[in-house]
């Protein structure tokens, strides 16, 4: 795994990047094809988001 970040800058940096790519992947997905495996990639990668957001309020 990657290197543990505790400074606020890298902090904000690493969550705009996580929901950067998961803006990406919500455009990419053609709603007309989506499927329930579509729309379970996309609550884990917010559940992982959320998830940062919480070690980083703790680690302040």
């Amino acid at each position: 795994m990657g290197k543990a970040i505790h400074d606020n800058e890298s902090q904000v940096t690493y969550l705009k990047q996580r929901l950067n790519l998961f803006v990406d992947v919500l455009d990419s997905i053609d709603p007309e094809q989506a499927d329930i495996d579509d729309i379970d990639r996309l609550i884990e990668m917010i559940d992982d988001i959320e998830t940062k957001v919480e070690q980083f309020k703790k680690s302040e």
